[in-house]
């Protein structure tokens, strides 16, 4: 008996994984999104949010957990940002260290904003995690939109954050 409940959730855990690897999200065009949030990390997330608020498809973006030290000329200089772009439109947030810490203090700056709807750039291993933990901390009525970088994960990368994943749920069941 014990080994079939054993089984059974090696086979549960097996197709959430597979599941989980060959269904990564995509990019997203054009959505109606007032804002952008940006979580630091993997490559091309920025340059993707930054694209996004040149074709216009959003207002403002925030750049979350950004390193304490960088300073914003030196971000407009890395990222080759008009400093007017990041006068008006750039904000960056330096208090985050992890993917919570991303959506705590993106749901503060959206609240501070008035966004109602957000578009969310992150890679797309990472999108689902990033996703939720915002989804977690937002009014029902702000609405996420997903826009993820393709990129080409090693199955550590997955495996990490498919358990990163599986963990937030738990955690979230634990904590009621």
């Amino acid at each position: 008996m014990i080994r079939r409940i054993f089984a059974g959730f090696i086979m549960i855990w097996a197709l959430g994984f597979l599941w989980f690897s060959i269904t990564l999200p995509g990019p997203m065009e054009g959505d109606g999104a007032q804002a952008a949030i940006v979580p630091t990390g993997a490559a091309g997330r920025i340059e993707r949010g930054l694209e996004v608020l040149a074709a216009g498809d959003v207002k403002e973006m925030l750049v979350t957990g950004v390193d304490p030290e960088v300073r914003p000329s030196e971000f407009a200089a890395q990222f080759d940002v008009p400093m007017q772009l990041m006068e008006c439109c750039v904000y960056l947030g330096f208090d985050a260290v992890d993917t919570r810490g991303n959506a705590s203090e993106a749901a503060g700056w959206i609240e501070e904003h008035n966004v109602d709807v957000v578009r969310l750039v992150t890679t797309d291993w990472h999108m689902r995690r990033a996703a939720y933990e915002l989804r977690r901390l937002l009014p029902a009525s702000v609405t996420i939109v997903e826009d993820s970088v393709r990129s080409e994960p090693s199955l550590r990368i997955l495996f990490l954050e498919y358990h990163k994943l599986l963990a937030g749920y738990i955690s979230a069941i634990w904590r009621g």
